[in-house]
């Protein structure tokens, strides 16, 4: 365990849209929520029967493992973000087209067990990233997707964000 706690971001270190994801967790350290989070999910995916990581609960609706994989890329991209950012690169960062990523991810062709290892190796590095950051590269701010986020604000929403995602898992996709 690191010395190292993120508190929550305030209003105006993120963009109004994230409140959704944000909202989802309780207040404390961001690097203990993203440590805990991904057990609990790991756990939950990896006792799913096989067949069922290809369950879509409607038609043109993403699989589990299509969930599992947009998951981890969103984390991955948000990571590189704060990375960038932490290091005082203010080039603004473009978008990513979640459903472009995961039509194109191959995630269907894994097995949910190869896709949490995936997502165990992917929170692990974004841990470790944090872990390294002084609270001032933690303030450092940059722009992604046409908004303005401070480092501190990226692992709060890497963990709203996977919250948001198996709460849907929950009430659509697992019996």
């Amino acid at each position: 365990m690191s010395a190292i706690q993120i508190s929550r971001p305030r209003p105006g270190e993120y963009s109004a849209y994230f409140d959704r994801y944000l909202g989802l967790l309780s207040d404390g350290d961001a690097l203990e929520v993203l440590r805990t989070q991904v057990e609990s999910t790991s756990a939950l995916l990896l006792a799913l029967p096989p067949q069922r990581g290809e369950h879509r609960y409607a038609p043109g609706k993403w699989s589990v493992k299509e969930v599992i994989g947009h998951v981890i890329d969103t984390e991955r991209v948000f990571s590189y973000r704060a990375l960038r950012f932490s290091r005082n690169d203010a080039t603004p960062l473009p978008g990513f087209e979640q459903d472009e990523y995961v039509a194109h991810g191959r995630f269907d062709a894994r097995t949910v067990q190869d896709l949490v290892g995936e997502l165990r190796a992917e929170r692990a590095a974004s841990i470790a990233l944090f872990e390294g950051m002084s609270d001032e590269m933690l303030s450092r701010r940059g722009v992604a997707s046409g908004a303005e986020l401070t480092v501190r604000a990226v692992p709060w929403i890497i963990a709203g964000h996977e919250r948001h995602h198996v709460e849907i898992l929950r009430e659509r996709y697992l019996p």
